[in-house]
């Protein structure tokens, strides 16, 4: 099984949308942030989404990554598209 955790998808949000130098994803109290209180908006998610199906596989429905909130929510969220595709 593939697996994907919260230190994956800081790489690819890195990669995707670089950091900003305010931002410190650092510790684990991080992953229950906002994507917008890391100033992550909705262009940074749609690029991190397509950067995570072409890495990873998987099909990730138009818009269905940005319905989630937190860093963690999104990391759940690919971990139950990653089981659908394994299944």
């Amino acid at each position: 099984m593939a697996e994907f955790t919260v230190n994956d998808l800081k790489r690819i949000l890195y990669q995707a949308a670089g950091v900003n130098d305010d931002v410190h994803m650092k510790g684990e109290d991080f992953a229950d942030q906002r994507f917008t209180d890391l100033d992550y908006d909705s262009l940074a998610v749609l690029e991190l989404s397509s950067r995570i199906e072409r890495e990873y596989g998987i099909t990730i429905p138009d818009g269905d990554l940005a319905h989630t909130m937190t860093l963690r929510e999104a990391v759940t969220y690919v971990v139950s598209r990653l089981a659908e595709v394994e299944v």
